[in-house]
């Protein structure tokens, strides 16, 4: 009797130490796997506006980021935010992100930059397609940030952009651009034009707008003052081409852009960079900056190449001839 409740208990013991040893493998199990888990990083992502080249970068980013390692859905929540234009917009979206704590801010555009930048001083900011971040106060040296604001410029040469112009109108003797004065990157864009087209003997007729409703006004406004209208990357002003070509192709003035999405649109002909790829290389540096690298240790990058883009069908229309030494120069030419 005594030897089969002797058994009993050794069997019960036995039993009870079994499943003390489960339930300690399934805790350490568990254990394992939530200190495994990728801890979510939180972005804000500030856009100035929307259009096709800066919805490029948008995508350029987070596709960036991806590739880098950050994944929404995954281990990234990204909080997007568009100002649709509205300087004031700009300042609340910073404001919020500076409140809610973000890990990091990506902003497209300058105007969208210079609020990120005078609102957020504790994390990181990094920008992307800012033409000058010299002049718009973000950095005081590009090789080497200073505070805790780094990033991409899309700036690109306004003598080239002048020659190519020349290329398809010899005759050249007046110039008219569309730009917004309160954006300086546009700002720049202009006084580099006409520094430019004064060794060219070319005469820049400025036209210059505050808000998005003055844009159709102020292309209508160059109708017999100019040979051809330029539109430099200014955002407000691209994000209301539409108006500028219609009062262009109303009065036969050819326009011709500094972005490539606004050659797919209708304008002529520029000298652009790659939107979608700029916006990569910012995900790829804001991926890096997540990942531990110093802010000055990340110099301002500059897209080191602009290729040819000419329209076909918009050089017909303002009876423009495209010689074959551009199209073999030409990297598209859209139809």
């Amino acid at each position: 009797m005594r030897r089969a409740v002797s058994m009993v208990l050794t069997t019960l013991l036995a039993f009870s130490l079994a499943a003390c040893g489960n339930q300690t493998g399934g805790q350490s199990e568990a254990t394992t796997a939530n200190s495994g888990q990728e801890q979510t990083v939180k972005i804000g992502l500030t856009q100035f506006v929307e259009h096709p080249a800066l919805d490029a970068i948008r995508q350029g980013i987070l596709d960036g980021l991806k590739e880098s390692g950050y994944e929404e859905g995954k281990n990234l929540e990204v909080d997007y935010q568009n100002a649709h234009g509205d300087m004031n917009n700009t300042v609340s979206i910073a404001q919020k992100y500076a409140g809610d704590k973000k890990d990091l801010v990506v902003a497209i555009a300058t105007p969208s930059a210079q609020a990120a930048a005078k609102a957020i001083a504790d994390k990181p900011v990094v920008f992307s397609s800012v033409t000058d971040p010299i002049s718009a106060q973000l950095v005081s040296s590009l090789e080497k940030p200073d505070k805790n604001v780094t990033g991409t410029s899309d700036k690109v040469s306004m003598e080239q952009q002048l020659k190519l112009v020349k290329t398809f109108l010899p005759q050249l003797k007046k110039l008219g651009v569309i730009y917004t004065t309160s954006e300086v990157n546009s700002e720049v864009q202009v006084k580099e034009l006409e520094e430019a087209a004064s060794k060219e003997g070319v005469e820049i007729v400025k036209a210059g707008i505050s808000q998005l409703s003055e844009v159709q006004l102020a292309a209508q406004g160059l109708a017999g003052k100019a040979d051809a209208m330029f539109i430099p990357i200014d955002n407000t002003v691209v994000s209301s081409f539409e108006a500028v070509l219609g009062a262009a192709e109303a009065n036969k003035i050819p326009v011709f852009a500094s972005d490539t999405d606004t050659v797919k649109r209708g304008a002529v002909a520029t000298y652009g960079i790659d939107y979608y790829l700029i916006g990569k290389q910012t995900g790829e540096m804001a991926a890096r900056v997540l990942k531990g690298q110093a802010v000055a240790d990340t110099p301002v990058e500059i897209s080191k190449q602009a290729d040819l883009y000419i329209n076909e069908t918009a050089a017909g229309k303002f009876g423009l001839t495209i010689s074959e030494a551009l199209k073999q120069q030409a990297k598209e030419i859209i139809k």
